[in-house]
């Protein structure tokens, strides 16, 4: 598939992700976005607030690529680590949630109640994204490795975290929606 390719096909399950969580949420009230089925599960809300600190971690890293100032280490860099990492994350995000998992502590939602407007902040964000992404085709296309934001150790190629990003979007979309279906 070629870079255009991928970029398209990014690009088009942004647009559906983000009219998936206005379609299903957008006649919540504050009170309901916040809602919890139960203290161990996150609200809707926070549900988006994750995905708006989680895709924003990726900006820093890809400036500096930019700037020449990213360095990734050269032992996780070797080829078979790489692939390895690619495709564990990309199991570890699939929107089926058959693993449930715990996050990295730099993407929880900061608070257990999301301001007011926090769609509406989800859906700029969600431009930027796409600015993003299309605004780096020259590295996908040159197979750029990257750092995760979560460990330096953790080394993938861009496209990989194009794909990891879009797949934790329809992931967290189904989260929130399975939180939807329990609101009294």
């Amino acid at each position: 598939m070629s870079t255009q390719t991928y970029q398209i096909r990014w690009l088009d399950i942004i647009d559906q992700s983000t009219k998936g969580f206005q379609e299903a949420f957008s006649s919540l009230s504050q009170e309901q976005m916040n809602w919890k089925p139960d203290p161990a599960t996150w609200s809707v809300g926070q549900n988006i607030a994750h995905l708006i600190v989680t895709n924003a971690s990726f900006f820093p890293i890809i400036d500096a690529v930019r700037a020449g100032s990213h360095k990734v280490p050269w032992f996780p860099s070797r080829s078979f680590l790489v692939k390895f990492n690619e495709k564990m994350i990309l199991n570890y995000v699939k929107p089926d949630r058959e693993k449930r998992s715990k996050t990295a502590t730099m993407w929880e939602p900061e608070q257990s109640e999301v301001e007011s407007g926090i769609l509406q902040k989800f859906i700029e964000e969600q431009e930027k994204l796409k600015a993003l992404i299309t605004g780096s085709q020259d590295l996908v296309e040159v197979g750029t490795l990257i750092t995760s934001p979560i460990s330096k150790f953790l080394v993938y190629h861009l496209e990989a975290a194009y794909d990891i990003i879009v797949t934790h979007e329809q992931r967290h979309l189904a989260q929130a929606k399975e939180v939807l279906s329990q609101l009294p």
